[in-house]
């Protein structure tokens, strides 16, 4: 017998064009998706242990630059103004937030 475990998958979609998103469009856009937006600040360099929430999780960056650690998926990946990744239920992520500081805007379903 086999068993096969799946590993949840995360959504990052980039920011593609000229200026990117103000605060005002984030979180109107994460309210028609019926997210419940929340936004914060965090200093430059911060760094935040690795964690799982019981459940889905949108963050944007709207200014400065994040990078998002997915140790499971062996991966990292770094927001900047603009860019999204959708963490699924249960998905293992810690971060460390870029040399200029970040300000992000973070949702999760209403």
């Amino acid at each position: 017998m086999t068993l096969t475990t799946t590993q949840p998958q995360f959504r990052l979609v980039r920011w593609r064009g000229g200026q990117h998103p103000t605060l005002d469009a984030i979180t109107r856009l994460m309210r028609d998706e019926q997210l419940r937006p929340y936004v914060w600040v965090n200093a430059p360099n911060s760094r935040h242990p690795v964690r799982s929430h019981g459940y889905d999780k949108t963050i944007y960056c709207v200014q400065g630059s994040i990078e998002i650690i997915l140790p499971d998926a062996r991966q990292r990946v770094v927001l900047g103004p603009g860019d999204r990744i959708d963490l699924p239920r249960g998905m293992r992520y810690g971060a460390v937030v870029g040399p200029t500081g970040a300000q992000c805007v973070e949702g999760s379903p209403a």
